[in-house]
Protein backbone atom coordinates (compact mmCIF):
# COMPACT_ATOMS: atom_id res chain seq x y z
CA UNK A 1 0.00 0.00 0.00
CA UNK A 2 1.64 3.25 -0.80
CA UNK A 3 0.76 7.05 0.58
CA UNK A 4 -2.91 8.31 1.36
CA UNK A 5 -4.43 9.06 -1.98
CA UNK A 6 -4.92 12.59 -0.93
CA UNK A 7 -1.07 12.82 -1.13
CA UNK A 8 -0.51 10.21 -4.13
CA UNK A 9 -2.84 12.91 -6.26
CA UNK A 10 -0.84 16.00 -4.74
CA UNK A 11 2.56 14.23 -6.16
CA UNK A 12 1.05 13.77 -9.56
CA UNK A 13 -0.28 16.98 -9.86
CA UNK A 14 3.50 18.13 -9.00
CA UNK A 15 5.11 15.76 -11.36
CA UNK A 16 2.45 16.98 -14.63
CA UNK A 17 4.19 20.89 -13.30
CA UNK A 18 7.09 19.72 -13.79
CA UNK A 19 6.36 17.94 -17.24
CA UNK A 20 4.41 21.06 -18.61
CA UNK A 21 7.14 23.23 -17.40
CA UNK A 22 9.86 21.09 -19.28
CA UNK A 23 12.03 20.58 -16.07
CA UNK A 24 14.07 17.76 -16.66
CA UNK A 25 15.29 17.87 -12.54
CA UNK A 26 13.17 18.58 -9.56
CA UNK A 27 13.17 17.61 -6.01
CA UNK A 28 10.46 15.00 -5.04
CA UNK A 29 11.54 15.10 -1.63
CA UNK A 30 13.82 17.12 0.07
CA UNK A 31 16.08 15.55 3.40
CA UNK A 32 16.06 18.29 6.00
CA UNK A 33 19.08 18.24 8.53
CA UNK A 34 18.47 20.79 10.92
CA UNK A 35 20.83 18.97 13.01
CA UNK A 36 23.36 16.69 13.66
CA UNK A 37 23.37 15.68 17.27
CA UNK A 38 21.94 12.69 18.04
CA UNK A 39 21.18 10.67 21.31
CA UNK A 40 22.13 7.02 19.77
CA UNK A 41 25.67 5.87 18.08
CA UNK A 42 23.74 3.76 15.82
CA UNK A 43 26.81 1.36 14.22
CA UNK A 44 25.42 2.16 10.28
CA UNK A 45 25.33 5.58 10.98
CA UNK A 46 27.99 8.36 11.23
CA UNK A 47 26.66 11.77 11.54
CA UNK A 48 28.02 12.12 15.36
CA UNK A 49 31.29 12.26 13.69
CA UNK A 50 30.87 16.13 12.85
CA UNK A 51 33.06 18.18 14.83
CA UNK A 52 32.15 19.11 18.02
CA UNK A 53 31.29 22.48 17.65
CA UNK A 54 29.02 21.76 14.62
CA UNK A 55 27.00 18.99 16.52
CA UNK A 56 26.12 22.09 18.81
CA UNK A 57 24.89 23.94 16.24
CA UNK A 58 20.83 23.97 15.30
CA UNK A 59 19.44 25.23 12.07
CA UNK A 60 17.46 28.46 12.48
CA UNK A 61 13.35 28.14 11.42
CA UNK A 62 13.98 30.85 9.37
CA UNK A 63 17.03 29.00 7.38
CA UNK A 64 15.28 25.65 7.00
CA UNK A 65 11.98 27.27 5.63
CA UNK A 66 13.69 28.85 3.15
CA UNK A 67 15.41 26.07 1.99
CA UNK A 68 12.98 23.96 1.41
CA UNK A 69 10.91 26.90 0.42
CA UNK A 70 13.70 27.41 -2.79
CA UNK A 71 14.10 23.51 -3.80
CA UNK A 72 9.89 23.39 -4.02
CA UNK A 73 9.96 19.71 -3.37
CA UNK A 74 6.19 19.05 -1.83
CA UNK A 75 7.50 16.30 0.59
CA UNK A 76 10.30 16.77 3.42
CA UNK A 77 11.68 14.10 5.41
CA UNK A 78 13.21 15.80 8.60
CA UNK A 79 15.88 13.89 9.63
CA UNK A 80 19.50 14.28 11.56
CA UNK A 81 21.05 13.50 13.99
CA UNK A 82 17.71 13.20 15.92
CA UNK A 83 15.59 15.76 14.75
CA UNK A 84 13.58 15.89 18.36
CA UNK A 85 16.92 17.46 19.96
CA UNK A 86 16.32 20.36 17.75
CA UNK A 87 14.57 23.04 20.39
CA UNK A 88 12.18 23.99 17.95
CA UNK A 89 11.49 21.31 15.77
CA UNK A 90 7.45 21.88 16.56
CA UNK A 91 7.65 25.29 15.03
CA UNK A 92 10.02 24.07 11.85
CA UNK A 93 7.46 21.22 11.06
CA UNK A 94 4.15 23.80 12.00
CA UNK A 95 5.40 26.17 9.27
CA UNK A 96 5.82 23.31 6.64
CA UNK A 97 2.63 22.20 7.08
CA UNK A 98 1.20 25.73 6.97
CA UNK A 99 2.74 25.40 3.52
CA UNK A 100 1.18 22.86 2.38
CA UNK A 101 3.99 20.75 2.30
CA UNK A 102 3.85 16.74 3.53
CA UNK A 103 6.24 16.19 6.13
CA UNK A 104 7.78 13.11 7.57
CA UNK A 105 9.85 13.41 10.96
CA UNK A 106 12.35 10.98 11.16
CA UNK A 107 13.05 9.92 14.56
CA UNK A 108 14.84 6.56 16.83
CA UNK A 109 11.83 7.65 19.07
CA UNK A 110 13.84 7.57 22.81
CA UNK A 111 12.10 11.15 23.07
CA UNK A 112 8.73 11.00 21.34
CA UNK A 113 7.05 10.83 24.56
CA UNK A 114 8.30 13.58 26.31
CA UNK A 115 7.70 15.77 22.80
CA UNK A 116 4.70 14.77 21.75
CA UNK A 117 2.31 16.73 22.96
CA UNK A 118 4.01 19.71 21.10
CA UNK A 119 2.44 18.11 18.04
CA UNK A 120 -1.18 17.72 16.85
CA UNK A 121 -1.94 14.89 13.91
CA UNK A 122 -2.07 16.30 10.68
CA UNK A 123 -3.30 14.75 7.30
CA UNK A 124 0.24 15.56 5.79
CA UNK A 125 2.03 14.85 8.85
CA UNK A 126 3.66 11.36 9.70
CA UNK A 127 6.19 9.90 12.59
CA UNK A 128 8.95 7.90 10.82
CA UNK A 129 10.92 5.58 13.17
CA UNK A 130 13.62 3.78 13.10
CA UNK A 131 13.69 0.04 13.58
CA UNK A 132 16.42 -1.91 12.51
CA UNK A 133 14.68 -5.29 12.81
CA UNK A 134 13.15 -7.41 16.26
CA UNK A 135 14.47 -6.57 20.09
CA UNK A 136 17.76 -8.12 19.91
CA UNK A 137 19.05 -7.23 16.11
CA UNK A 138 17.46 -3.66 16.55
CA UNK A 139 18.95 -2.76 20.33
CA UNK A 140 22.41 -4.05 18.42
CA UNK A 141 22.20 -2.06 15.60
CA UNK A 142 21.19 1.09 17.50
CA UNK A 143 23.56 0.22 20.58
CA UNK A 144 21.27 0.63 23.13
CA UNK A 145 19.73 -2.11 25.61
CA UNK A 146 15.87 -0.88 25.28
CA UNK A 147 15.59 0.76 22.48
CA UNK A 148 13.48 -1.47 21.17
CA UNK A 149 10.99 -1.71 23.15
CA UNK A 150 11.42 2.15 24.08
CA UNK A 151 10.34 2.89 20.13
CA UNK A 152 7.54 0.42 19.92
CA UNK A 153 6.21 1.77 23.17
CA UNK A 154 6.66 5.24 21.86
CA UNK A 155 4.50 4.52 18.43
CA UNK A 156 1.71 3.15 20.33
CA UNK A 157 1.50 6.14 22.34
CA UNK A 158 1.73 8.28 18.53
CA UNK A 159 -0.94 5.86 17.10
CA UNK A 160 -3.33 5.83 20.12
CA UNK A 161 -2.69 9.83 19.90
CA UNK A 162 -4.00 9.97 16.41
CA UNK A 163 -1.05 9.87 14.26
CA UNK A 164 -0.23 8.47 11.14
CA UNK A 165 3.42 6.31 12.14
CA UNK A 166 6.04 5.16 9.83
CA UNK A 167 8.94 2.90 9.96
CA UNK A 168 12.22 2.79 8.02
CA UNK A 169 14.14 0.05 8.29
CA UNK A 170 17.61 -0.87 6.87
CA UNK A 171 18.73 -4.48 5.94
CA UNK A 172 22.50 -5.15 6.41
CA UNK A 173 24.72 -8.46 5.11
CA UNK A 174 23.75 -10.22 8.42
CA UNK A 175 19.94 -10.42 7.40
CA UNK A 176 18.42 -13.46 6.26
CA UNK A 177 15.24 -13.25 4.20
CA UNK A 178 13.43 -14.27 7.59
CA UNK A 179 14.70 -11.56 9.55
CA UNK A 180 12.70 -9.52 7.04
CA UNK A 181 9.80 -11.42 6.73
CA UNK A 182 9.55 -11.29 11.01
CA UNK A 183 9.88 -7.50 11.50
CA UNK A 184 8.11 -6.66 8.76
CA UNK A 185 5.18 -8.58 9.95
CA UNK A 186 5.13 -7.85 12.83
CA UNK A 187 5.30 -3.72 12.36
CA UNK A 188 2.75 -4.45 9.28
CA UNK A 189 0.53 -6.88 11.48
CA UNK A 190 1.10 -6.84 15.30
CA UNK A 191 2.04 -3.45 15.72
CA UNK A 192 -0.22 -1.61 12.96
CA UNK A 193 2.02 0.83 11.35
CA UNK A 194 0.30 2.76 8.94
CA UNK A 195 3.53 2.21 6.42
CA UNK A 196 7.27 0.70 5.94
CA UNK A 197 9.86 1.82 4.00
CA UNK A 198 12.66 -0.25 3.61
CA UNK A 199 16.30 -0.11 2.57
CA UNK A 200 19.70 -2.44 1.69
CA UNK A 201 22.46 -0.90 3.74
CA UNK A 202 24.83 1.33 2.08
CA UNK A 203 28.47 2.20 2.25
CA UNK A 204 28.53 5.22 4.24
CA UNK A 205 31.83 6.20 4.91
CA UNK A 206 31.51 7.55 7.91
CA UNK A 207 29.91 4.95 9.76
CA UNK A 208 31.61 3.37 12.63
CA UNK A 209 30.02 -0.49 11.32
CA UNK A 210 32.45 -1.21 7.65
CA UNK A 211 31.89 -4.19 7.96
CA UNK A 212 28.05 -4.94 6.90
CA UNK A 213 27.19 -3.34 3.44
CA UNK A 214 25.57 -5.19 0.77
CA UNK A 215 26.04 -5.52 -2.43
CA UNK A 216 23.98 -5.76 -5.39
CA UNK A 217 23.75 -9.41 -5.67
CA UNK A 218 23.14 -10.35 -1.75
CA UNK A 219 20.30 -7.14 -1.83
CA UNK A 220 18.46 -8.49 -5.04
CA UNK A 221 19.04 -12.46 -3.54
CA UNK A 222 17.62 -11.14 0.23
CA UNK A 223 14.65 -9.26 -0.87
CA UNK A 224 13.50 -11.37 -3.88
CA UNK A 225 12.99 -14.48 -1.00
CA UNK A 226 11.81 -12.16 0.99
CA UNK A 227 9.05 -11.02 -1.08
CA UNK A 228 8.30 -14.53 -2.31
CA UNK A 229 4.72 -15.83 -2.40
CA UNK A 230 3.03 -12.86 -2.48
CA UNK A 231 4.19 -11.56 0.37
CA UNK A 232 5.31 -8.12 -0.27
CA UNK A 233 1.45 -7.32 -2.02
CA UNK A 234 0.41 -7.68 1.85
CA UNK A 235 2.93 -5.29 3.89
CA UNK A 236 2.02 -1.68 3.81
CA UNK A 237 5.49 -0.66 1.71
CA UNK A 238 5.55 2.90 1.24
CA UNK A 239 7.85 2.40 -2.10
CA UNK A 240 6.39 2.10 -5.53
CA UNK A 241 6.16 -0.76 -7.15
CA UNK A 242 8.84 -0.42 -9.72
CA UNK A 243 11.36 0.23 -7.04
CA UNK A 244 10.94 -3.12 -5.33
CA UNK A 245 11.28 -4.60 -8.80
CA UNK A 246 14.59 -3.41 -8.65
CA UNK A 247 15.19 -4.47 -5.13
CA UNK A 248 14.68 -7.82 -6.35
CA UNK A 249 16.58 -7.65 -9.41
CA UNK A 250 13.88 -7.24 -11.84
CA UNK A 251 14.40 -4.35 -13.80
CA UNK A 252 17.43 -2.04 -13.62
CA UNK A 253 17.12 1.69 -12.83
CA UNK A 254 19.20 4.83 -13.53
CA UNK A 255 20.14 6.95 -10.36
CA UNK A 256 18.22 10.35 -10.04
CA UNK A 257 20.20 11.73 -6.85
CA UNK A 258 18.38 15.28 -7.81
CA UNK A 259 15.20 13.86 -6.61
CA UNK A 260 16.07 13.89 -3.17
CA UNK A 261 18.24 16.23 -2.30
CA UNK A 262 19.57 17.05 1.13
CA UNK A 263 20.18 20.02 3.05
CA UNK A 264 22.17 20.70 6.24
CA UNK A 265 23.92 22.90 8.71
CA UNK A 266 26.74 22.23 6.03
CA UNK A 267 24.38 23.53 2.73
CA UNK A 268 23.01 21.45 -0.13
CA UNK A 269 24.96 18.11 -0.13
CA UNK A 270 26.72 17.14 -3.48
CA UNK A 271 25.64 14.71 -4.72
CA UNK A 272 23.65 12.91 -2.32
CA UNK A 273 23.01 11.85 1.41
CA UNK A 274 25.46 9.73 1.00
CA UNK A 275 28.24 10.98 -1.22
CA UNK A 276 29.52 14.73 0.50
CA UNK A 277 31.95 15.57 -2.00
CA UNK A 278 31.22 19.41 -1.66
CA UNK A 279 28.23 21.47 -0.69
CA UNK A 280 26.74 24.51 -2.46
CA UNK A 281 25.44 27.03 -1.25
CA UNK A 282 21.93 27.29 -2.62
CA UNK A 283 19.72 24.21 -4.72
CA UNK A 284 20.04 26.48 -7.65
CA UNK A 285 23.77 26.01 -7.93
CA UNK A 286 23.30 22.24 -6.55
CA UNK A 287 21.73 21.06 -9.65
CA UNK A 288 22.96 23.36 -12.48
CA UNK A 289 27.07 22.96 -11.29
CA UNK A 290 26.51 19.38 -10.48
CA UNK A 291 27.51 16.85 -13.35
CA UNK A 292 25.11 14.40 -12.27
CA UNK A 293 26.02 12.08 -15.39
CA UNK A 294 28.91 11.01 -13.20
CA UNK A 295 27.22 9.17 -10.31
CA UNK A 296 25.24 6.39 -9.68
CA UNK A 297 25.94 2.38 -10.40
CA UNK A 298 28.17 1.70 -13.50
CA UNK A 299 29.56 5.65 -13.41
CA UNK A 300 31.21 5.76 -9.57
CA UNK A 301 32.78 3.40 -8.02
CA UNK A 302 31.68 4.51 -4.74
CA UNK A 303 28.48 4.15 -6.01
CA UNK A 304 28.54 -0.16 -7.50
CA UNK A 305 26.39 -1.13 -4.54
CA UNK A 306 24.06 1.36 -3.95
CA UNK A 307 20.56 1.01 -3.90
CA UNK A 308 19.12 3.42 -1.49
CA UNK A 309 15.78 4.55 -1.67
CA UNK A 310 16.81 8.11 -2.09
CA UNK A 311 19.10 7.31 -5.71
CA UNK A 312 16.17 5.28 -7.05
CA UNK A 313 12.74 5.62 -5.89
CA UNK A 314 12.45 9.40 -7.71
CA UNK A 315 13.97 7.00 -10.87
CA UNK A 316 10.63 4.68 -10.07
CA UNK A 317 8.21 7.25 -8.58
CA UNK A 318 8.58 9.03 -12.23
CA UNK A 319 8.08 6.32 -14.27
CA UNK A 320 5.57 4.80 -12.26
CA UNK A 321 3.57 8.36 -12.65
CA UNK A 322 4.48 8.23 -16.48
CA UNK A 323 2.78 5.32 -17.05
CA UNK A 324 -1.16 4.49 -16.49
CA UNK A 325 0.07 0.73 -16.35
CA UNK A 326 1.87 1.26 -13.37
CA UNK A 327 -0.09 4.10 -11.67
CA UNK A 328 -3.04 1.26 -11.75
CA UNK A 329 -0.23 -1.55 -10.43
CA UNK A 330 0.70 1.32 -7.72
CA UNK A 331 -2.79 2.14 -6.34
CA UNK A 332 -3.52 -1.65 -5.53
CA UNK A 333 -0.13 -2.44 -4.33
CA UNK A 334 1.16 -4.25 -6.88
Amino acid sequence: MPMPLRQSLRLGGFLLKQKLLRREKFALLVELEPLFACNLKCGGCGKIAQPAALLKKRMPVEQAIAAVEECGAPMVSIAGGEPLMHPQIDEITRQLLDRKKIVFLCTNALLLPKHLHKFTPHPNFAWMVHIDGLRERHDESVRKVGGFDAAVDAIRQAKAAGFRVMTNTTFFSTDTPHDVIEVLDYLNNELGVDNMQISPAYAYDKAPDQEHWLGVEQTRELFAKAFGDGRRQKWRLNHSPIFLDFLEGKRELACTAWGIPSYSLLGWQRPCYLLDDSYAATYRELIEDTDWSKFGRGRDPRCANCMAHCGYEPTAVVATMGSLRESLRAAVGG
